[in-house]
Order: C-alpha cells, then sequence, then structure tokens
C-alpha cells in the first residue's frame, strides 16, 4: 500500500486508522438493518421499519439520533469512572480487530506474522470490559450478568482458539494474509481450480468456531448474561444513551469481525478463483468479495440467533467444557495426523 500511495508512514497509518474507524459504525449498520430489521422481520412475517427513508434505511440514523439525545445518567452509588470507561474499552477491543482483517492483496491496516494471535488476544479484552461495567454500576443484575458474561467468554475462548488452531497448523502460518494465500494455492485431489477453501478439511472446526463465536457475541441461544427474563438486560442495564449505543455498536461491530475471521481462515478471504494472489486487481474486487462472504457467514449467525432458545446457565457450561472443547482437541490431533502423512 505504501508503493502505491507514496505517502509517508504518519500518512499513511493517518488514512488506515480514519477508514478502520469509519468501517466499524458501518458495518454494524450493515448487519443491523439487513439483519436484525429486515431479515428477522421477514422470518417473523413482520414489515419491519419502513417509514424512515427508502424501505426504512435511514431508521438507524434516526436511532443514532435518538440515543445521543438521551440523557446521560449514572446510578448514584456508581463508580463513575469506571462506568464511563467500561463501553470504550469494549469498543475498543472490538476496534483492534479491524487492524489485522485483510481485504485484499495490500488492503489490511497492518500485516501482521502474527495475526490469528493477534485477533484472539484482543478479542478476549472485551471480557475487562463487561466486568467493569457491570461492577461500577452498583446493581446486582449488572453485577451478575458481568460474572455471568466472564464465565461464558472464558469458556468459549478455549474452543474458539483450538479450532482455529486446526486451520494454523494446515496453513503452516498464522499470518492471515498466509492463511488466504493457503487457500488460493491448495489442491483438492490434484484440482486447483478453486483452490483448497479450509471449510472442506476443517469443517468440524468451522462449526466449533461459529458456535464458540456465537456464545462471545452474547447472542442467543448463548444470552445469559443479558437475559431480559432474568436479570433486565444484564452488565449494561444501567447505560442509557450514547453510552448504551458504544455497547450496542461494539456487539454488531463484533459480530461482523467474527465473520470476516470465519471468512478468511475458511472460505478463502478475498481470493478469487482465476486470479493469481498477487493481482492488484483484487485490491479493487477484493473488498466486495470478503463482504460478500461476511455477510453469508453472518447470515447463519443471525439465522441461529432468531431461531434457538436460550440455554440455562449449566447447559451453556457444560456444552463448551464436555462437548466443543474436546471435539477441538480431536480435530488437532486428526489435522495433524493427516499433515504428516500426506
Amino acid at each position: 500500500m505504501t508503493t502505491l500511495l507514496a505517502l509517508p508512514y504518519w500518512q499513511e497509518t493517518g488514512i488506515k486508522l480514519g477508514l478502520a474507524l469509519v468501517v466499524i459504525p458501518t458495518t454494524s449498520l450493515i448487519l443491523v438493518y439487513l439483519f436484525l430489521f429486515k431479515m428477522m422481520a421477514f422470518m417473523q412475517s413482520r414489515l419491519g421499519p419502513n417509514d424512515t427513508g427508502p424501505y426504512g434505511t435511514l431508521q438507524l440514523i434516526a436511532e443514532a439520533i435518538k440515543f445521543l439525545q438521551k440523557e446521560d445518567i449514572h446510578p448514584a452509588q456508581a463508580d463513575r469512572r469506571v462506568f464511563r470507561m467500561a463501553p470504550v474499552v469494549v469498543l475498543a477491543s472490538t476496534f483492534l480487530l479491524y487492524v489485522v482483517l485483510p481485504a485484499g492483496p495490500d488492503a489490511v491496516v497492518e500485516d501482521l506474522d502474527t495475526g490469528v494471535f493477534y485477533a484472539m488476544a484482543v478479542s478476549s479484552l472485551s471480557v475487562l470490559g463487561i466486568l467493569m461495567a457491570g461492577w461500577a454500576s452498583a446493581n446486582k443484575y449488572a453485577l451478575l450478568g458481568g460474572l455471568r458474561a466472564a464465565g461464558q467468554l472464558i469458556a468459549y475462548e478455549l474452543p474458539l482458539i483450538l479450532a482455529v488452531m486446526g486451520v494454523v497448523i494446515q496453513a503452516e502460518t498464522l499470518n492471515l494474509q498466509g492463511i488466504v494465500e493457503a487457500q488460493a494455492t491448495g489442491e483438492i485431489f490434484g484440482f486447483g481450480g478453486i483452490g483448497n477453501p479450509f471449510i472442506l478439511t476443517q469443517f468440524l472446526a468451522f462449526l466449533i468456531f461459529m458456535i464458540a463465536a456465537q456464545a462471545e457475541l452474547t447472542q442467543t441461544p448463548f444470552d445469559m448474561p443479558v437475559a431480559e427474563t432474568e436479570l433486565v438486560g444484564g452488565f449494561h442495564v444501567e447505560y442509557t444513551g450514547f453510552r448504551f449505543l458504544l455497547f450496542f455498536m461494539a456487539e454488531f461491530g463484533t459480530a461482523f469481525a467474527f465473520s470476516a475471521l470465519a471468512s478468511v481462515m475458511f472460505l478463502g478471504g478475498w481470493w478469487i478463483p482465476g486470479f493469481d494472489v498477487d493481482d492488484n486487481i483484487l485490491n479493487v474486487l477484493g473488498p466486495g468479495v470478503m463482504l460478500a462472504k461476511i455477510l453469508l457467514v453472518a447470515f447463519f449467525i443471525f439465522w441461529v440467533r432468531f431461531t434457538y432458545p436460550r440455554l440455562r446457565e449449566d447447559q451453556l457450561q457444560k456444552f463448551a467444557w464436555k462437548v466443543l472443547i474436546p471435539l477441538a482437541l480431536a480435530n488437532i490431533v486428526l489435522t495433524g495426523i493427516f499433515k504428516v502423512v500426506f
């Protein structure tokens, strides 16, 4: 990208950061409008928002203005500094995920050699913000929600990371661009027309990753930390106005980021069959291809959210420790065996 733009380092970095800051709210708007407003309404035989703008496209702008106009309220007994910082920490963990997501051969903010490790590490930072929100709110329901969220996120981070390990072993790299290239240059029984998307050889890892990502997003059927019927709203029950909007934006921004990670690691990312991985045209076409794959993955995430009932806390924990983690470990062993044999 430096050679293409011929800009000083500080200008290039400023442009990259600016794009990342614009992308997060944009991606949140896309997922909310397509899936929360339209797809959910269609599945439940409702119209959905359709008055504000063409087909309700401006409803999200109206919602954002509404949140910004609301009063910023603090509970009397709250730790105000921690209370205010919590949504910023959660949103920052989402922002950091976008730094390593590639959308083309050169279309990436920072191409880290340890991109997978970095993505898994920063995604876990949201736990700190959730615990901060639950504790600082001085509300027993918020505290219970924060503790539930911490237990759930810790439990499901393990199968998430173990599922990714199968991809890393097969690609022999932690670099996300390298994982895309490994799929693009791979072959299926000697046929390389479509490369070797890892969803074919790592389908079990893909299923585990998707289930664990659903739990990391605290979405149904893993929404115990925010269960309205039990905890009134969970760890963010005391938040109003733009601070609640930050939590909302972080949730859907993270859903987009996890969908992007899944598309990179299992669906070939920005690569298009028939093109060389170094072809500059992929810097133009790649983002569109990535967006299509991301929306496909996100469709399944939200389809599950709108379909299944909530799990009990004990069922949720047993499923992680007794089902997902053993399956993920078995997948690593099988991947290692096949890697050595073939």
